[in-house]
């Protein structure tokens, strides 16, 4: 029997944690690239949390994910982005 490739059933919703240097637009470009891959997210349900010190912000965007390759792409754009330091 083989082993499927992720332990995911789709669709399903999935957050994403994106933390960056906090700056002019963060939010808006983060939004705009998960919407590349995800044209049904609403920006509007973004959650942001600054850091302690307020260097830094968090985002949580639960995206309707439904495909590995979908999760895979859009994982590879955001920690690729110059403005993005990690993605969970």
């Amino acid at each position: 029997m083989s082993q499927p490739d992720t332990l995911l059933e789709f669709p399903c919703d999935f957050p994403l944690k994106i933390m960056g240097k906090r700056e002019d637009h963060f939010a808006q470009t983060i939004a705009e690239v998960v919407l590349r891959h995800a044209p049904d997210f609403d920006p509007a349900t973004m959650e942001m949390r600054p850091s302690s010190k307020g260097n830094y912000l968090a985002l949580t965007c639960t995206i309707r994910a439904t495909s590995k390759p979908q999760l895979d792409d859009l994982y590879r754009e955001l920690s690729s982005h110059p403005m993005v330091k990690v993605v969970l």
